[in-house]
């Protein structure tokens, strides 16, 4: 069965969309940490982010770096922190969330909502930044 980030990628279930090329997809968490919180994520569907053979994990932080570095030009921050948890949802994924602080990474707060509109605009802003 396929994972709920395989089918946001196959465009079954809507998402504000950050980033895509053939390997990867990257989209705004809808139960942010931060404005501006992103998951990137491989196509291709492996539980464990350590399950991607070397070449696969190489291209994909370098991918996220990318998103990163847009995050940071559109979301007010000191950095983007990345964190790999992947308990919730068997697909490996990365969570890039903006920091001004260390307790903005902490998981176990609250998370923030945003109405669709906000996202939308957030969505784009980062997107319009990605150089792949």
């Amino acid at each position: 069965m396929a994972s709920i980030f395989s089918r946001i990628i196959a465009g079954e279930i809507p998402c504000y969309k950050v980033a895509e090329n053939e390997q990867f997809f990257a989209f705004l968490d809808i139960n942010p940490l931060a404005k501006g919180h992103t998951l990137v994520v491989p196509k291709l569907e492996r539980d464990y982010i350590f399950d991607l053979d070397d070449k696969m994990l190489q291209d994909y932080i370098l991918f996220a770096k990318k998103v990163a570095a847009a995050i940071m030009q559109v979301i007010p921050c000191q950095r983007v922190g990345l964190a790999v948890i992947g308990l919730d949802v068997p697909h490996a994924h990365i969570h890039l969330v903006p920091l001004n602080t260390a307790n903005d990474i902490n998981f176990a707060k609250p998370k923030l909502s945003f109405t669709s509109e906000e996202m939308q605009l957030i969505s784009d802003a980062i997107h319009d930044k990605v150089i792949l």
